[in-house]
């Protein structure tokens, strides 16, 4: 039987986080051989988080990374605040945005859920790769990021113009970083009417068209009154959801939209938002 060292146990504990003595029976079982006594506590500790799969992972961490013409967002998801705080959660999270940057990779998959496995094994704690989303930026166009607090919240905004070199404007640069912030705090719904689903539209002018019936004041009105009073009501709440109509975070005086045509107007060039991504810790996908 081979010998077992007090720093052959160390190391073996440091690479995969196991407990001492769990690691001198993994190193004695398997007769001294590091990587099979590693995969025997892998193994282990896979066991062990199958049980733990079902618990709840609503806590984690957005990462955000920009690199050359792209960027990423990744939602890593912990059972615990703690564990989200944990370095070698955080650095997970880096690591991954990294390599998917440059992969290209535009959805999770095996090499990236092995990552976060791995470290699921040796944290002894169920988390998981809940999404990530890659935005390629085109030649004319700009990508800017903002991460809130702790990684609660992380944004993308693409915006183009015809001239690209005011992209170099530490004033445009800052107003594109404004409107990231816009959307962190009011998280919209879609960048404009466009991208509303109009089924999903139509369930909503049904909810309203239901609540004018059961309006007193609305009995007995024209039809077509009812018609305008319900279209006011979708265009409010259209104002309301869609980014560009909403008022712009350091002046609400200004919808979105025009704060952009005003920035524009001053460089002396075309601007607008061509797309943006919002991520929240434990929401569902827009």
């Amino acid at each position: 039987m081979a010998e077992i060292s007090a720093a052959d146990v160390k190391r073996l504990r440091e690479k995969t986080g196991a407990g001492m003595m769990e690691c001198k029976n993994a190193l004695v079982t398997t007769e001294g051989d590091f990587q099979k006594a590693e995969k025997l506590l892998k193994e282990k500790g896979l066991a062990a988080l199958e049980k733990r799969s079902g618990r709840a992972t609503n806590e984690g961490k957005v990462f955000v990374k920009i690199k050359d013409n792209a960027a990423v967002l990744v939602e890593l998801s912990s059972e615990t605040d703690f564990v989200a705080r944990n370095p070698e959660f955080i650095t997970l999270g880096g690591v991954m945005a990294d390599k998917i940057l440059e992969k290209g990779w535009a959805e999770p998959n095996e090499e990236l859920n092995g990552m976060v496995g791995e470290l699921a094994t040796k944290i002894r704690e169920n988390m998981g790769l809940k999404r990530l989303c890659l935005v390629k930026a085109a030649s004319g166009e700009y990508l800017t990021s903002y991460i809130h607090g702790d990684g609660n919240i992380g944004v993308v905004v693409k915006c183009e113009s015809d001239k690209p070199d005011i992209f170099k404007d530490e004033e445009i640069k800052s107003f594109i970083f404004s409107l990231a912030l816009h959307i962190a705090a009011f998280n919209p719904l879609a960048l404009d009417r466009s991208k509303i689903d109009q089924n999903w539209l139509k369930e909503q002018e049904g909810i309203f068209r239901k609540q004018m019936e059961q309006d007193e004041k609305l009995k007995g009105k024209p039809e077509k009154v009812l018609d305008g009073i319900l279209q006011g009501k979708i265009n409010k709440y259209l104002s309301e959801i869609c980014f560009l109509e909403q008022g712009y975070v350091k002046d609400e005086k200004l919808t979105v939209a025009q704060a952009v045509a005003d920035c524009a107007k001053k460089a002396g060039a075309k601007l607008s938002v061509s797309d943006y991504v919002y991520y929240k810790v434990g929401a569902s996908e827009q």
